[in-house]
């Protein structure tokens, strides 16, 4: 299928944020693996590819990066500010997915490294992913 457009086109990314439903709820981060941010902590996602919807990207990307697997998936926002990615133009959709207990996480594909991180103790994220991370903590509160 080709596509014609008469204006430019930003890039559509989605991505994941996964905090148990435990006492001390933790969160799952990626470090990155390389340029934007490398080294910098990230909350796993990634670009849509032309055939899937952005809840299935998020999947997808959670899958690629970290190796666990997530259906129940709640919608946190949408992130749009012009210079939000160096690469370029990105829209992003993010979602919470709320799991029982930290699973097993293997950084693959573009993760350096996953882990589970304190709620209390996050790092300084890439990109506006603290920006989503606030929305996201907000969203898990809300919902338990």
């Amino acid at each position: 299928m080709s596509y014609t457009y008469k204006y430019p086109r930003p890039a559509v990314s989605a991505d994941c944020v996964v905090i148990t439903h435990e006492a001390e709820p933790r969160v799952l981060l990626i470090k990155r693996g390389g340029e934007p941010f490398k080294d910098c902590w990230a909350i796993p996602g990634g670009f849509m590819e032309m055939n899937e919807t952005t809840e299935q990207c998020a999947v997808r990307e959670l899958k690629e990066e970290t190796n666990i697997v997530i259906s129940d998936l709640h919608q946190i926002g949408v992130y749009s500010k012009v210079d939000r990615d160096p690469r370029g133009r990105t829209v992003s959709v993010a979602y919470l997915a709320i799991t029982d207990k930290a699973q097993d996480a293997i950084g693959q594909d573009d993760a350096a490294e996953v882990k589970w991180w304190p709620l209390t103790a996050l790092p300084k994220m890439a990109f506006d992913h603290d920006d989503i991370m606030r929305d996201a903590v907000r969203l898990y509160q809300n919902l338990n």
